[in-house]
């Protein structure tokens, strides 16, 4: 069962212990997308580990001498950031929340912190989309509601409320353009022919086109 979590050379044992945590956390449609554990140069005997759901970030931290093991998590929403960086030896895999709070781990695998870091963006990518849709969903609701609350006024001045949904229409192709430059990027990064620091550095641009 825990297979799929070891393709990048996870430590068996750490995931397994883990993940039979994890079980009891999952929440209702909520899927364990990647677990990535620390390993340290010289003792690795309880490593950290991250473990990626489709609705948060787990943090897992070892304790009593690895009898128990302790948690903290961050939902998707809440989560302002992430970031990787690359060290001589592994790498550090960070997140930082909307208010202020900011958690990582180091010396992990730099296989594994690419990993992490390309399900999370893909995931705050996700948040952020749905993010917009709840907007658009609300201005329409707000243009609704003048329909409703103005019956009998001349229906000349309320003519501007309709044309909304014209503009929701005309703006929805862009998140697509952005989705398709943001897919050719990452094949370019997966295939190696950019570098992580360009792969980044393209991807935030876009991002900020949003």
């Amino acid at each position: 069962m825990i297979d799929q979590f070891l393709a990048d050379q996870q430590d068996a044992a750490s995931v397994e212990k883990v993940y039979t945590r994890l079980v009891d956390l999952l929440t209702t449609g909520e899927e364990v997308l990647y677990i990535a554990v620390q390993k340290k140069p010289l003792v690795n005997l309880f490593p950290d580990c991250v473990a990626l759901t489709n609705k948060r970030v787990l943090f897992f931290t070892p304790a009593n001498l690895g009898l128990s093991i302790k948690f903290i998590d961050f939902v998707w929403k809440d989560i302002l950031d992430v970031h990787t960086k690359e060290e001589i030896i592994g790498a550090v895999f960070t997140v930082k929340t909307t208010n202020g709070a900011e958690m990582g781990v180091d010396y992990l695998p730099k296989v594994q912190a690419r990993k992490l870091y390309q399900y999370a963006q893909e995931r705050k990518e996700a948040e952020r989309e749905a993010r917009r849709l709840r907007e658009l969903e609300e201005k329409r609701a707000a243009s609704g509601s003048v329909l409703i609350d103005n019956p009998s006024p001349v229906p000349t001045p309320q003519a501007a409320p309709v044309s909304e949904p014209l503009v929701v229409k005309e703006e929805q192709p862009k998140p697509d353009e952005l989705t398709e430059k943001l897919k050719k990027l990452k094949m370019l990064f997966d295939n190696s022919l950019i570098s992580q620091e360009e792969y980044n550095q393209k991807k935030l641009e876009l991002l900020s086109e949003l």
